[in-house]
């Protein structure tokens, strides 16, 4: 598709609201479902249904939802409305972006995190057949929303729900905001919307009116309600997260991953996972994680930037910090912490670890307590531990150091030098009994304790 292409797709997304009922500041638009904000939720799908431009308005007072928006869209395509004066005021902010723009103009909004590409879509193919095309839903409670006064798919009025008739106020159908039409007739009907309302601004719904007038044929077409939350509050925020994330376990579920209590687990935007892959509860997965077949997650483990191999098992009480990258049959165990680390296949450490930096060689093992000792402050420095290495409890190694293959290390050991491969390191003080001197020692202290 190009530009001047009447097949070509452009979104308008408004993303210029202030978001006071978040109480956060953190603007709205930037809060996060799946741990990807709202605003990239709603560039990702207008890119995801095939637009070639995407307009984003911001407003003056969240300077950080600009620098957010330029850097997916570019400068260019970021665009203020000031001051706020309603939705249709706002659409009306991009009409200069998209004067070069010949082809269909989809209008959606940056707090609605789960409107999905496929969505976006249905609209545009609907305004193939239409003048104008208007996504509406089913509501359970109508409530505030605007009604869509309809015969059959045909759109006759959008009425704003202070405004209806009794009789309109049980209509189940209402209006979700997001509408499309051809650019040239979009900035037409916005330039005829007046502002003769109680609140003295410019509504997009009117466009659907002035169409009608015009002779134009506005139809519907319906997303699930769920599609189409707002999230304008925080209490709002947590339905759509939580909405997302049963939509992501049942896909999870379908596609063959066992979970036996999937309302624990919580997942990423991004989060890949394998068929045949075990999630046990309460297990946490942030951003850039991908879970190879045969894998167990177990209880309690958080996991974010990392990849796990194929019948690797990780936690119970795991950590995985981004960089880490574990082998085929590997064991990461109990309170074991992993960052920027490749553990190679069938490699063990059980418990309580820190490995930062470095690599740790097929089938070696770590022993409980070992400690990769990667920073000095300034500089982060590596650990390379070899195939087969087996490290004793208790063990600091100190980077930049390598362990050969097949080498050992004593328990208790700081190594500071590099091991070569199968020789045996012990760095530790020397071991000196007193004989007598515990039972000495207790007699004079009970002895003084009784003295008292």
């Amino acid at each position: 598709m190009t530009e001047n292409s009447p097949q070509s797709r452009a979104a308008v997304i408004l993303a210029a609201g202030q978001g006071t009922r978040m109480k956060s500041p953190l603007p709205k638009v930037l809060h996060k479902v799946g741990g990807r904000s709202m605003l990239d939720r709603a560039i990702d799908a207008a890119q995801g249904a095939g637009c070639d431009r995407v307009i984003v308005v911001v407003g003056n007072h969240s300077p950080e939802v600009r620098v957010a928006a330029e850097k997916r869209v570019g400068a260019d395509n970021v665009v203020t409305q000031d001051p706020p004066l309603g939705t249709g005021h706002a659409v009306n902010a991009a009409k200069h972006a998209l004067a070069a723009f010949d082809g269909a103009v989809i209008v959606s909004y940056a707090d609605t995190p789960l409107v999905s590409a496929e969505v976006l879509g249905k609209v545009f193919e609907l305004g193939r057949r239409a003048d104008l095309a208007v996504l509406g839903f089913e509501a359970a409670d109508p409530g505030a929303y605007g009604r869509l006064a309809l015969d059959g798919d045909q759109l006759e009025a959008i009425v704003e729900a202070r405004e209806c008739t009794p009789e309109q106020l049980s209509i189940t159908a209402c209006n979700s905001g997001i509408l499309a039409c051809d650019r040239s007739v979009l900035f037409s009907l916005l330039a005829e919307v007046k502002n003769d309302n109680s609140k003295g601004e410019y509504y997009l719904t009117d466009v659907v009116g002035l169409a009608r007038h015009r002779g134009l044929t506005p139809r519907v077409c319906f997303a699930s309600e769920d599609d189409v939350l707002g999230a304008n509050s925080q209490a709002e925020l947590a339905v759509a997260e939580r909405v997302w994330q049963d939509g992501v376990r049942r896909r999870f579920m379908d596609a063959g991953v066992h979970m036996p209590a999937p309302e624990t687990v919580f997942f990423s935007w991004d989060t890949q996972v394998s068929s045949g892959v075990t999630i046990e509860p309460n297990v946490v997965f942030g951003a850039g994680v991908a879970i190879d077949t045969g894998a167990v997650i177990r209880a309690f483990s958080h996991l974010e930037g990392a990849h796990v191999g194929e019948g690797a098992q990780i936690g119970p009480y795991a950590r995985l910090r981004p960089g880490a990258d574990i082998g085929r049959d590997a064991h990461i165990g109990n309170f074991v912490e992993v960052k920027n680390v490749a553990i190679g296949a069938g490699a063990k450490a059980n418990h309580l670890s820190y490995l930062g930096d470095g690599s740790v060689g097929a089938s070696a093992n770590i022993g409980a307590g070992t400690i990769f000792c990667n920073y000095d402050g300034y500089f982060k420095y590596k650990t390379i531990i070899g195939e087969r290495a087996f490290i004793g409890s208790n063990s600091s190694l100190v980077a930049p150091v390598t362990i050969g293959d097949g080498a050992m290390t004593a328990s208790g050991s700081v190594i500071t030098r590099d091991v070569a491969p199968g020789a045996m390191a012990i760095a530790r003080g020397q071991q000196a009994d007193k004989p007598g001197w515990a039972t000495a020692f207790r007699a004079q202290k009970s002895a003084e304790k009784a003295g008292k």
